[in-house]
């Protein structure tokens, strides 16, 4: 079983910082491409960034430039840095990885899974 622990969501003040983490845990043989997403009240789930297993890294056009995506391999963990928050990134982020389970499965190929998500309020 693969299992996807968040933390370091919570309320902060426009303009503020807050650091996300995201650890995997589980017969896991490789993670190939980490990321995180977010969902706002009544809007679809969006991509916020992602980091591939060679650092590569792609950010939605909202967030460059604030936020900022990594991740530590020998402890499966993803993190987002975000900087000079704004009320819209409002949302529960979730966590998502592509990974490739060892042992039985491992011939079932790499496979998406998601955390349980971590809410961000940005209010004053």
């Amino acid at each position: 079983q693969v299992q996807l622990v968040e933390s370091g969501g919570g309320l902060v003040q426009p303009g503020g910082s807050l650091r996300l983490s995201c650890a995997a845990s589980g017969n896991i043989f490789n993670i190939n491409v980490m990321g995180w997403y977010r969902q706002a009240p009544g809007k679809q789930r969006e991509l916020v960034a992602t980091i591939t297993s060679g650092d590569s890294t792609n950010y939605a056009d909202s967030v460059k430039g604030r936020f900022t995506i990594s991740r530590e391999n020998a402890k499966k963990t993803v993190y987002l840095q975000m900087n000079s928050l704004k009320p819209e990134d409002t949302a529960v982020y979730y966590c998502n990885i592509d990974a490739r389970k060892s042992g039985l499965e491992y011939g079932l190929g790499y496979r998406a899974y998601w955390g349980q998500g971590t809410q961000v309020t940005v209010s004053s």
